[in-house]
């Protein structure tokens, strides 16, 4: 989907998680954006990347991806993944992390808003206070959203900033 054809699309989802949280919609569309490459990486409806930890009550699906860490020789529960197929170092900002990769599980849905309606969950749990907080600053939401462990790139928020832009570019 282009930026425009996936705003169309889940505006209206994102709508309704502003609703539940507070959280605007653009906000909401930037992370959905971000999490499944405008859409091109959303199987089972997962537009946020919303873990699913048990992987036993049929509502997740395994999906390769990867998760960065400053520490090496890490296993496949301490990082977060089903099992871990590979590990490089790599710059991020001149500073060294490793990037691990694997399957991991991941929570399916039927429906868009199926998704977007757990990650307005998610938001809810007092691990997002500080976040929830500055929901109205895109910029310091975001910073809270990965200091509170959302993802674990260490470019998250910034890297939002950027999508945030397109998508509101794709609003107008």
């Amino acid at each position: 989907m282009t930026p425009k054809e996936f705003v169309a699309a889940l505006l209206p989802h994102a709508q309704l998680t502003e609703k539940k949280t507070g959280i605007p919609a653009d906000i909401v569309l930037a992370q959905a954006a971000l999490e499944s490459g405008w859409g091109r990486s959303a199987p089972g409806n997962m537009y946020f990347g919303v873990k699913d930890f048990d992987g036993l009550n049929g509502n997740e699906q395994l999906v390769t991806t990867f998760e960065y860490s400053r520490k090496p020789g890490l296993s496949a529960d301490q990082i977060g993944l089903h099992s871990i197929t590979s590990v490089k170092p790599v710059k991020i900002n001149g500073q060294p992390f490793y990037k691990y990769a694997g399957p991991a599980y991941f929570r399916k849905y039927n429906t868009p808003e199926e998704s977007f309606t757990d990650h307005a969950k998610v938001f809810l749990k007092a691990r997002y206070a500080k976040a929830l907080a500055v929901r109205n600053d895109p910029e310091k939401f975001f910073r809270e959203v990965q200091a509170a462990g959302y993802a674990q790139s260490p470019t998250y928020a910034e890297t939002l900033m950027s999508v945030l832009k397109t998508v509101r570019k794709a609003m107008e």
